[in-house]
């Protein structure tokens, strides 16, 4: 088609120069959003006005941390106090035996069940901590051990022949007592230190004849700052100097707890016939 001014236009390219010529913004305006009118809001979509933010003075956080730290202290000390308590009373129940039991019988005796003892006059090495945990702790190591090695009879020794559990003297054997002690109570380990056997504390040794034995730790020490202990190793219950006299095998502190269900205030006894050297109490 030819133009007003003689010049011959193509209608396409025309009109595709139209299209470029044209100018579009980059960034165009936009209307804005409506508002919901507050009255359309119902009380479900509403959001609440927040609170306003309570400052905290400084001091308020010193007083929390003074409160924190004190309650910890105190929960601290209380819990030492409450072990040292226990284990002053182990070493004075055990203290209370000298002079009581004044001979070591290693009979075999038929006892009753729980709470059962033989004669306060005698004894061996085990017998001293029986009754001294049972009287500080309220802990039966009769029923203790019996229920243990009923569950769990093969983790004991074997070394007299037996198939099962027997009440009457389970707890006084010392390799018995080893195993009960490992599975519940603190094993420490063996040292040289005095300094790490503390009152309380029960040491296993091995007398010459390979006899194992049994001793408390007591609160008093010697000359050289050495605990004595507190163990019936011949003459009934004493506390002497010994704890290194012996090589130690074992090293335990019981832990503090109360059993499920108390045993008798006074043990019992019921006295059978001996059964013979193999049937004895193979302690220390």
């Amino acid at each position: 088609m030819d133009s007003q001014d003689g010049r011959v236009t193509d209608p396409e390219a025309s009109s595709a120069q139209v299209v470029h010529s044209r100018s579009y913004p980059l960034n165009r305006p936009t209307a804005p959003l409506p508002v919901p009118d507050s009255d359309l809001l119902t009380p479900e979509n509403r959001r609440p006005p927040r609170p306003p933010r309570q400052k905290l003075h400084p001091t308020t956080f010193i007083d929390m941390n003074r409160r924190t730290a004190l309650c910890f202290l105190f929960a601290l000390c209380t819990a030492i106090g409450s072990a040292q308590e226990e284990t002053t009373a182990i070493v004075t129940a055990a203290r209370t035996q000298i002079g009581v039991t004044v001979l070591y019988d290693p009979s075999y005796v038929v006892l009753t069940y729980p709470g059962g003892d033989i004669p306060a006059d005698r004894g061996v090495c085990t017998d001293v901590v029986i009754r001294a945990l049972r009287t500080a702790l309220m802990l039966d190591l009769q029923k203790e051990v019996h229920t243990d090695m009923k569950a769990n009879f093969t983790a004991y020794p074997k070394n007299w022949g037996l198939s099962k559990p027997d009440k009457n003297i389970d707890h006084r054997r010392v390799p018995n007592l080893q195993t009960y002690l490992t599975r519940h109570a603190r094993f420490l380990g063996i040292s040289n230190e005095a300094g790490d056997y503390l009152p309380g504390d029960l040491v296993t040794s091995m007398l010459p004849g390979n006899r194992p034995h049994i001793m408390i730790v007591s609160d008093r020490k010697n000359k050289l700052g050495v605990p004595l202990v507190i163990h019936n190793i011949g003459d009934g219950t004493k506390e002497d100097a010994s704890l290194f006299a012996f090589p130690i095998t074992g090293h335990y502190r019981v832990k503090i707890r109360k059993p499920t269900t108390p045993t008798a205030s006074a043990p019992r006894s019921n006295h059978g016939p001996s059964r013979g050297a193999a049937s004895t109490a193979t302690t220390g």
